[in-house]
């Protein structure tokens, strides 16, 4: 194939209707191969630079990541000491490499989710073994010609209703890594027990090196820089309130904008999907939360359902948010002259309704009761109530102009998701208090603005509102 390629001769038509011949150039071929490799070269080591960098950033943006990776391989480090070792590995033998792969297994980035691992881990190693064990000594007294039918009826039964248990939700959420352990272990015990003679040394062997491993990474994983689940949890759920608040403002702002300034707050309204995506995350994270032990401000029995309860509540305040957003992209918008009636009163119900958002998440961040809570959705409330109250004097100020029923829907519907927005918030704010009152939040600080917090009269309160707009 070289000698063709560089054998070819190239014919060239020229206009006087004679042809030339080009003598074939002398590496020619070779010239492109290279060319060709130097340029998958530059590709491959771009893609180098470029993931390196992707690390990087991850690494110093989330410094607890790269912990985790150290601790992993701290932890299969010390384990593997008892496979090196001359001494340990006498006297644990080639069972040895269970330690190394239960610290692969069960080694997780949170507390809870190593405990919940491991101690599934053990505790089903532990009865399927015994099990095991029990059913060989019952199958190996009835003789050699039932012992086959005895251990295969109990592989068949036992691993039928371990796989069964998987189904039920309950069991599943909490133990479902436990079940395919138990059947591993039970099919393993069974099996090698039917042919092996030494089976109560090989099932101790085997239950002490899982032991070893669970003990290490337990130890590991809670006394050196632990990153508890339940933290990550309330920090998802803080973070989420915060994307809702900034969703709120951007989408109300946008509405309410010129449309040649409408660019700045498009990142901001569109937030609100990360609530929507956030139903699992925060379901795995109360559940590995639930295994932990207490620590910090966190007790025994700290009522971690109530998070995932708060973030459905998130989510539905998310969906109203969706549907504004859509309100806001749509072709079919309302005139300006319209909007400036009613943007006053939108502006100031969404300012309120972000700011409770912002309380709630400051509460659930420091775990710490608002003195001013009550005082924020009172301060909701009334601005629902003014809004409602514009919008049935709407007809009556818009008489003069008659506007087409197609330009008033818009703003109405608007309006209207404003109003549900805030009831969501106001049932939001009345589950964190409940949260606060079951977890025994700390008590707020004394301050000294608190007592100075009147109610307000209708005057007082448009004026701080239009105050709050400026500045905002």
């Amino acid at each position: 194939m070289a000698e063709a390629a560089s054998n070819l001769e190239w014919r060239i038509n020229v206009p006087d209707g004679t042809s030339l011949v080009t003598p074939p150039r002398e590496g020619a071929a070779w010239l492109s191969h290279w060319r060709s490799f130097s340029g998958y070269l530059r590709g491959a080591l771009t893609s180098v630079v470029m993931f390196v960098e992707m690390a990087w950033r991850m690494g110093a943006s989330d410094p607890k990541k790269v912990i985790h990776c150290v601790k992993v391989g701290v932890a299969l480090s010390l384990v593997s000491l008892f496979y090196y070792t001359r001494p340990l590995y006498d006297s644990l033998g080639g069972n040895a490499m269970w330690a190394v792969m239960t610290v692969v297994v069960v080694f997780e980035y949170t507390v809870g989710a190593t405990l919940c691992k491991c101690i599934n881990r053990a505790t089903a190693t532990f009865l399927a073994g015994s099990l095991g064990l029990g059913v060989h000594w019952a199958a190996h007294r009835s003789g050699s010609t039932f012992e086959p039918v005895i251990l295969g009826t109990s592989v068949f039964l036992l691993a039928s209703a371990a796989t069964f248990s998987r189904f039920i939700p309950s069991f599943k959420a909490r133990f479902d890594y436990g079940a395919v352990i138990f059947i591993l272990t039970f099919n393993l015990v069974s099996v090698s027990g039917y042919r092996v003679d030494k089976l109560i040394d090989l099932a101790h062997q085997r239950l002490s090196t899982i032991v070893i491993g669970v003990s290490l990474c337990i130890a590991i994983s809670m006394f050196v820089f632990p990153v508890w689940a339940g933290d990550e949890l309330r920090q998802l759920i803080h973070r989420n309130m915060d994307k809702l608040s900034d969703s709120l403002e951007g989408c109300v702002t946008l509405y309410f904008k010129e449309e040649e300034s409408k660019g700045d707050n498009s990142l901001d309204a569109a937030s609100y999907k990360c609530v929507l995506n956030s139903k699992a995350a925060e379901e795995t994270m109360a559940n590995f939360a639930r295994w932990e032990p207490a620590h910090g401000h966190i007790g025994f029995r700290h009522p971690w359902k109530e998070y995932t309860k708060i973030g459905a509540l998130m989510r539905s305040c998310a969906y109203c948010i969706e549907t504004l957003n859509a309100c806001v992209n749509s072709k079919i918008q309302s005139p300006q002259y319209l909007k400036s009636h009613l943007s006053d009163a939108c502006m100031a119900l969404c300012l309120h309704s972000s700011e409770v958002l912002k309380e709630l998440a400051t509460c659930l961040k420091s775990m710490t009761r608002s003195s001013k809570l009550s005082y924020l959705v009172e301060k909701m409330n009334f601005a629902v109530q003014e809004l409602q109250e514009k919008l049935n004097a709407l007809p009556g100020q818009l008489l003069e102009n008659r506007p087409s029923l197609r330009e008033v829907v818009p703003l109405v519907t608007m309006m209207s998701l404003l109003v549900e927005v805030a009831t969501r918030i106001e049932v939001l704010a009345d589950r964190v208090v409940e949260l606060a009152e079951l977890a025994e939040f700390k008590s707020p600080p004394d301050d000294k603005t608190n007592a100075k917090i009147m109610p307000m009269d209708d005057t007082n309160s448009t004026e701080e509102t239009n105050k709050d707009i400026t500045k905002s």
